[in-house]
């Protein structure tokens, strides 16, 4: 790297399908190296904010694989090749932000490469009887051959990141536990300028209170919990978020979906604002990374219930903003937390200034003072 310009950069992400929590801590890195090429496995066009979209977006050969916009993860085992087949020469500097394959990009001789870690591939590792339970016939068997060969590749190619920083500690104790490898902890962004707490708070209290949950609806967010503690109070479960799930969960809901159970699907994000404004509680049953959900529901005003484990102890103080169950404890510790939250007083603006200690400024700030430290000729 020269000194007195900036190193060109190259930013690696494990695709562009949608604005989740991880594009969101993208748009934010991608805004410090304005004109760096992004390099993804797949991308949809217009899926992702203009802010993403507006840098040379450059993805994979799977790109012109059958079905593999709403199929991708259907490409799991090629995903090591596809990342590894991505020219970085000329790049002087490689930042990744992954959670599958982005991490084990092959950088330039000589490149400083720093990821972002969400979390070690989750597939592969303590998530994958949950994503793939039939363990028998050979289908079962040729699967579990794949990823036993992801893992042993995830854990061999994270020898090509210089520098790990990771969304929270759980998962720097992850990313100790399956790479061996320390990492800097910091917190992702959440845009508390626009979360807010309602300026009259009486106008945005439903006549019925109801519960909300926020999330990619995936096997590991147990979704099923927060349904089934809500029936069991009597509350109204407001369910945001698209994903694999949801197909099974409308099945599941049946008649009661247009009572207490509400699919919203994606929503504007004016109209997720509102949803945490006037919600009871936001409720968090799955054990998450971190959790940015959370505290845009705390930005607004709104108290969280939690298993109390992952991500969300980085965030939620049982009792101040919210309520912690145990993991284990099932749809009767969900339910006894979101009855405990009912009883309780929390002051929105107290919960606003916990979240504030998350906002996208407190994160340039860590992440730029994270590449000063460790990036050689970053200023």
């Amino acid at each position: 790297m020269s000194p007195g310009r900036p190193p060109r950069t190259a930013l690696v992400h494990d695709w562009l399908t949608g604005m989740r929590g991880g594009e969101k801590v993208l748009e934010a890195i991608a805004a410090l190296f304005p004109g760096a090429p992004i390099y993804t496995l797949v991308h949809v066009p217009g899926s992702v904010s203009p802010a993403i979209e507006a840098h040379p977006i450059r993805p994979s050969f799977l790109q012109s694989y059958p079905f593999v916009e709403r199929h991708y993860r259907r490409y799991l085992p090629l995903f090591p090749a596809a990342v590894e087949a991505f020219d970085l020469t000329g790049f002087e500097l490689v930042v990744s932000t992954s959670h599958c394959a982005a991490k084990g990009v092959v950088p330039a001789p000589g490149a400083f490469h720093l990821c972002y870690c969400h979390t070690p591939m989750r597939y592969a590792w303590d998530q994958e009887h949950v994503y793939f339970p039939k363990r028998r016939g050979p289908v079962a068997r040729l699967r579990n051959l794949a990823l036993t060969a992801l893992r042993t590749w995830d854990v061999a190619s994270s020898a090509r990141v210089d520098c790990f920083a990771a969304n929270s500690r759980f998962v720097a104790e992850r990313i100790g536990r399956y790479y061996r490898r320390s990492a800097e902890v910091v917190p992702p962004p959440v845009d508390t300028a626009f979360f807010t707490p309602a300026e009259s708070p009486a106008a945005d209290t439903p006549s019925k209170p109801f519960c909300l949950f926020v999330s990619a609806l995936a096997p590991y967010k147990r979704i099923e919990v927060a349904i089934a503690a809500c029936e069991r109070l009597g509350l109204e479960l407001r369910i945001v978020g698209e994903g694999p799930e949801r197909r099974r969960l409308a099945e599941r809901a049946g008649e009661r979906a247009s009572e207490q159970i509400r699919l919203l699907g994606r929503v504007e994000p004016e109209t997720l604002r509102d949803l945490y404004r006037s919600a009871l509680c936001f409720v968090q049953p799955g054990v998450e990374d971190f959790g940015i959900s959370s505290v845009e529901a705390l930005a607004c005003g709104c108290p969280v219930v939690a298993a109390g484990r992952g991500g969300v102890l980085d965030v939620v103080r049982d009792g101040r903003d919210g309520v912690l169950f145990e993991e284990d404890g099932g749809v009767e510790a969900v339910a006894s937390a979101i009855d405990k939250t009912r009883g309780m007083r929390f002051n929105s603006m107290d919960l606003r200034s916990r979240a504030e200690e998350f906002s996208a400024a407190r994160f340039e700030d860590r992440f730029r003072t994270l590449l000063s430290s460790r990036v050689p000729g970053w200023a």
